[in-house]
């Protein structure tokens, strides 16, 4: 057996990496293509931000107020946050008169730029024929392109 020889011939190495690279290149290629053609890519960056949120029930004032404190978390944007609630409410210090669901910026202390952060409270009051003791009320997100929403927020009265 010649040593020189076994040195010099690599003829059946060369093929077989070259064949392993390109199924890999291939594999990769089409991962990336299948991600922007089924529109995986946009939801990851679609998350609802993670925050909390308390809700004060104040029966004492007339008419009755409900506090919704951001305790903290991610900042949001104040156009991107929603009050719902089974009872019409109006917003002390705002525009929001009769309704039952109202963005943040709908609100005279937030505008439609401003972030909602840790410590900033909305006080909303019943109007005449609500009763917030039997409402629910919830605090909702909804992303820019309005695809994406999610509950941040939910309180039932003591009586609800």
């Amino acid at each position: 057996m010649n040593i020189k020889q076994l040195f010099d011939d690599d003829s059946a190495v060369s093929p077989v990496i070259g064949v392993i690279l390109m199924v890999a290149i291939t594999v990769i290629l089409a991962a990336v293509i299948a991600t922007f053609v089924l529109g995986l890519g946009d939801s990851v960056s679609n998350t609802a931000p993670q925050a909390s949120f308390s809700v004060d029930y104040d029966s004492s004032e007339d008419p009755s107020e409900i506090d919704i404190t951001h305790d903290g978390g991610d900042s949001i944007q104040a156009q991107l946050l929603n009050v719902n609630s089974d009872e019409a409410f109006d917003g002390t210090g705002g525009d929001v008169t009769g309704s039952t669901s109202a963005s943040w910026s709908q609100f005279n202390s937030y505008d439609e730029g401003s972030k909602i952060s840790a410590g900033n409270t909305l006080t909303i009051e019943e109007t005449g024929s609500s009763d917030f003791s039997q409402a629910t009320v919830r605090v909702t997100f909804q992303s820019e392109q309005g695809d994406t929403s999610a509950t941040l927020a939910e309180w039932s009265g003591p009586d609800a």
